[in-house]
């Protein structure tokens, strides 16, 4: 292990409480603004101000980007359960900036041994065992931590366990602390059906159901600690074998679900080739099927790099027109062609520029496409958007993107007794209806049916700029199946508009899926959009407004500094010091 040169991290924290007011805490902090930072010597971006911080003091013991990706997901798993977790799944790409190829560590759920592919034909809640995947979350750490960690795995795992066992304030999850996609821990707890999940979380054990959290007050985790503790000590085993699969199998068997100790040593997270295409210059490395993201943001980017979007400007009726024809696009094919490659061939036309060419010309300057006209309707089962997304870099530009989900917010909301952790809903994100499409969004295209062991497909999409072989830009974003837009916007109002890392996250987002055949705008009912908006509806397009909600937590890399821009949904932007 390299020798720490420590100095007081940078905290800049973005703090949710009940006012959904935002403050700034951390000695260091004064004079700049809550919801940035900037660092000569790494950045971690993250949901969770404890996390953030746990992430910035690995970077400041020595520790490199993907160490501190690591050390940032399992404190995520303890303070941010409606997202972060050890009972999930997720997607980390790592571009080690010293001239090795970037890299993708899948660790998607999977689908368990038992699985039938008309399992969920009946449909019914998703809160329940019957939903939950393989977990993926420990494996794919384990792996990234295999092919490009730096510090011991122990050091990485133990500051989740110290901050489960000692507790943190809860802040974001109190009552009423939450906006769209983060409903507070009590409103939660009082929907709840399952005991063990009132028990970890309500307030004194679940003893006194209607003693309300309050936002000071501390969650103390002792199961979920003693399960870190476990992965601390064994890694892998620690979770897949021994006392935690015990306990993980027995709980699937007392409520009905399917996943067996075989299905937990059977698991493994896998290394996978990024997608890779360029954009004006930049090299873009994003996520591979099972995650559609990579392939859909290439077949934008692709479409878009064929017009002088510049022309007209950013907010210009005929640049929005062009941007949304591209969604369209590539929405589209990411419905008709896209699931686990273990199982389907990908075509491999998609990723072309020449068929992103093809695609461009097909696209009437003035007038909207008819979703309809580019194929038969292929809508898909709508993803969860509760999920997060984390963005981390080092002093040496070795970067990690990196996503996790336990698809629902607090996933199926079952809690494994005694091991403190929840568990996914994922098995919701297959095709459930074989054979079976429908105007309520049922579907039943081969590329994503369920079949054993099979990985679900995915929206996720953490991606990375880079130019000359050093980074550039980190980002990535939750929201189901709008990720990829978010991603897109993101990435256009950087490296093509030339936006402020700030002004890029903060700029209003605009959404086409497709199917259904409209735009979804978060400044749809702004006036200072109205006349944008006429001149859309007038082409042809059916504009629609949308809530604003996201983590896109993101780093600039510019004249040397590492800008990091909390989305305003998110808690920290923490610069590292040495």
């Amino acid at each position: 292990m390299r020798r720490a040169h420590c100095r007081p991290a940078l905290r800049i924290s973005l703090v949710f409480v009940l006012a959904l007011a935002f403050t700034v805490s951390g000695a260091l902090a004064q004079g700049v603004d809550h919801r940035n930072a900037t660092s000569e010597h790494g950045m971690v971006v993250s949901r969770s101000v404890e996390a953030s911080d746990i992430g910035a003091a690995i970077l400041a013991q020595g520790g490199n980007a993907v160490d501190a990706a690591i050390a940032t997901g399992f404190a995520l798993a303890v303070t941010y359960p409606w997202a972060g977790n050890i009972g999930g799944g997720g997607f980390m790409l790592v571009h080690p900036g010293d001239g090795r190829a970037p890299a993708f560590v899948d660790y998607r759920e999977k689908a368990p041994l038992a699985s039938t592919e008309e399992m969920y034909v009946d449909g019914g809640s998703r809160n329940n065992h019957r939903w939950v995947g393989v977990p993926g979350t420990v494996a794919g750490f384990v792996l990234a931590h295999e092919q490009f960690g730096s510090l011991p795995w122990e050091a990485l795992v133990m500051p989740a366990v110290r901050l489960a066992e000692d507790g943190f304030v809860l802040n974001s999850l109190a009552a009423g602390a939450a906006g769209n996609f983060d409903p507070g821990l009590n409103r939660v707890l009082e929907r709840s059906e399952n005991d063990e999940f009132k028990r970890v979380y309500g307030k004194n054990g679940g003893s006194e159901p209607n003693a309300a959290w309050q936002p000071t007050d501390r969650l103390v985790l002792p199961d979920l600690g003693r399960t870190l503790r476990r992965i601390a000590v064994l890694g892998h085993d620690g979770f897949y074998a021994g006392e935690t699969a015990d306990l993980l199998a027995a709980e699937m068997e007392r409520g009905g679900g399917y996943i067996t100790k075989e299905d937990l040593s059977r698991y493994s997270a896998v290394m996978r080739e990024p997608i890779r295409t360029t954009f004006r210059g930049y090299e873009i490395f994003g996520a591979p099927p099972p995650s559609s993201g990579g392939i859909t943001l290439t077949i934008m980017l692709g479409i878009l790099e064929n017009f002088d979007l510049k022309a007209k400007g950013r907010w210009a009726p005929e640049t929005e027109h062009l941007i949304i024809e591209a969604m369209r696009r590539g929405y589209a094919d990411r419905a008709r062609y896209l699931g686990d490659p273990d199982f389907v061939e990908i075509p491999r036309h998609l990723t072309t520029k020449d068929y992103a060419r093809e695609l461009a010309a097909s696209i009437d300057p003035t007038h909207a496409t008819m979703s309809e006209k580019l194929g038969p309707r292929v809508t898909e089962v709508e993803e969860s958007r509760e999920t997060t997304h984390y963005s981390v870099i080092d002093r040496n530009g070795m970067a990690v993107s990196n996503t996790v989900t336990l698809e629902s917010g607090y996933g199926s909301g079952v809690v494994v007794e005694g091991a403190g952790f929840l568990l996914n809903n994922e098995m919701g994100d297959f095709n459930r209806n074989p054979g079976v499409t429908d105007t309520q969004g049922g579907i039943g295209t081969d590329a994503n049916l369920i079949v054993p062991e099979k990985r679900m497909l995915s929206s996720m999409a953490p991606t990375i700029a880079a130019r000359d072989g050093k980074v550039v830009l980190v980002t990535g974003s939750p929201g189901g199946r709008t990720i990829i837009n978010r991603v897109l916007n993101v990435m256009l109002h950087v490296l093509e508009f030339g936006m402020s890392l700030r002004d890029a996250v903060d700029a209003p987002r605009l959404h086409m899926q497709w199917f259904p055949d409209r735009v979804r705008f978060q400044a749809a009912e702004d006036p200072e959009y109205a006349d944008l908006v006429k001149h859309l509806t007038v082409m042809g397009h059916r504009v629609v407004p949308s809530a604003r909600a996201g983590d896109l937590n993101s780093i600039l890399v510019k004249d040397g500094l590492f800008i990091g821009a909390a989305d305003e949904a998110s808690s920290a932007a923490t610069g590292a010091r040495r």
